[in-house]
């Protein structure tokens, strides 16, 4: 898909990318999209958390013999670190 790219074609998009922006938001951008970024990676961290204490937690309940299935537990509302919302 992307064998026929050079540095050429590189260029021509950042020019691009410059020109829809402007170079005044460009930094604002990057700020936000790392901001973004650091977001998703620790809800990705905290899910797994969750995930693993979850699995913690049902190995060491026992199950009801005649009930086929787990009793709904309503999640915890997670915090965000977003300092926006």
């Amino acid at each position: 898909m992307f064998q026929g790219l050079t540095g050429w074609h590189l260029l021509v998009v950042l020019a691009v990318i410059l020109l829809l922006f402007g170079a005044a938001k460009l930094p604002a951008l990057a700020k936000s999209m790392g901001q973004s970024a650091r977001v998703f990676k620790s809800e990705m961290k905290e899910m797994k958390r969750d995930d693993e204490v979850a699995s913690a937690q049902s190995s060491d309940v026992p199950r009801p013999a005649d009930s086929g299935t787990a009793p709904a537990v309503a999640p915890e509302p997670r915090r965000s670190t977003d300092p926006t919302v």
